[in-house]
């Protein structure tokens, strides 16, 4: 009766009708690859998990190269549950970027990006290189040796872009080389500019996720020429399994949190020798690996620059894949595409593993 009461009193001031019609008309296609518009939901509700754990921690946290070792440490040894919900953080930032690669992916092989969808997916390429610089930004802010040097790298890699490399390494590092006013810098991007700029994207997508609905991918459609495709609604239908899906994610991250709490390492030593195969987040590793086959010197290029010129180029090709897939958009089958799509997932798996079997080679 309350929620009655309460929605009465909306009514009295608020026009609910087209919120009401909205959710009413939701419904979901179901056919053989359904199970793929779960991972988008997933993906936000992981990032949640990342905002409400995340403002806890700023609570304690102290971003300078004097205090924030000893802050993080202080959070996981003398504040109640501090240990657990900085595991959640960690373990949730990782699964949220495995759900969002899965989430991308599903999306480009069953090629629903095609018109009237291209927004859709440029926004959600956008959110998803947001992410990753959310991941990059709070790597270093335990400021151990692994993320000292691992953000080193990193940031020596976004120095060979040809032009601006340089610039863009001052602008992340704060100076010349990794420091205190590097980790103020990234804690400034990771709470302040990221949050905002993902905030003002995502809104975007969402909008235009609702207003375009669930894409039917081409094949589906031609199978189902002329016949009504089932659906199912949206309330309750859909959202009751994408939260048994949540909860789900919700036991198996507190399961990740308490078997295996995020461990803090040691405290990072600038003067220090870089510790044998160091490597950055598992998200990055395939960059890496890639870079160490490269030869130093290609003809009169250099090797890094090219590998990241070339990182760079396929980011672009999947920004616009919408607008270079013409197959696609007319409704026919697009087996380069697709082919091109499996190849990268491929690329990514393979060179990764790489990352984690292969001797360290510099």
């Amino acid at each position: 009766m309350t929620g009655v009461r309460i929605t009465a009193w909306l009514e009295e001031r608020i026009d609910l009708w087209p919120l009401r019609h909205f959710i009413q008309k939701k419904a979901i296609p179901v056919h053989r690859h359904t199970v793929w518009y779960y991972f988008g939901g997933m993906t936000l509700f992981l990032f949640g998990i990342q905002v409400a754990t995340g403002i806890l921690l700023t609570l304690y946290y102290r971003p300078s190269g004097e205090e924030a070792y000893e802050s993080v440490q202080f959070i996981m040894t003398d504040v109640q549950f501090g240990w657990l919900v900085r595991s959640i953080h960690s373990w949730s930032a990782n699964l949220m970027v495995l759900t969002m690669m899965m989430h991308l992916f599903s999306v480009y092989l069953t090629q629903a990006y095609r018109k009237p969808r291209e927004l859709t997916w440029v926004t959600g390429m956008l959110l998803f290189g947001i992410v990753l610089c959310f991941g990059f930004s709070g790597y270093l802010l335990p400021w151990n040796v692994l993320s000292y040097f691992a953000t080193k790298v990193g940031t020596e890699i976004a120095g060979q872009f040809p032009l601006v490399g340089q610039v863009l390494m001052r602008l992340l590092r704060g100076g010349d080389e990794v420091t205190g006013a590097t980790v103020s810098r990234f804690y400034g991007f990771h709470i302040a500019i990221l949050p905002a700029t993902i905030t003002v994207i995502l809104g975007l997508h969402l909008f235009l996720v609702q207003k375009q609905g669930m894409s039917i991918p081409p094949a589906v459609e031609r199978a189902h020429r002329g016949q009504p495709l089932k659906t199912m609604p949206f309330v309750p239908n859909f959202l009751l399994r994408d939260l048994f899906g949540w909860f789900v994610a919700l036991g198996l991250l507190a399961a990740l949190a308490s078997l295996f709490p995020w461990e803090l390492g040691q405290k990072a030593d600038p003067f220090a020798p870089a510790p044998a195969g160091i490597r950055p987040e598992w998200y990055f590793v395939f960059m890496f690996q890639s870079l160490k086959y490269i030869p130093a010197k290609i003809g009169p290029f250099e090797g890094e620059v090219l590998g990241v010129l070339g990182f760079s180029l396929g980011g672009l090709f999947l920004l616009l894949v919408p607008f270079l897939d013409k197959r696609s958009a007319s409704g026919e089958p697009s087996p380069l595409f697709r082919w091109i799509g499996i190849g990268i997932i491929a690329y990514i798996v393979i060179f990764t593993v790489f990352g984690y079997v292969a001797p360290a080679m510099k």
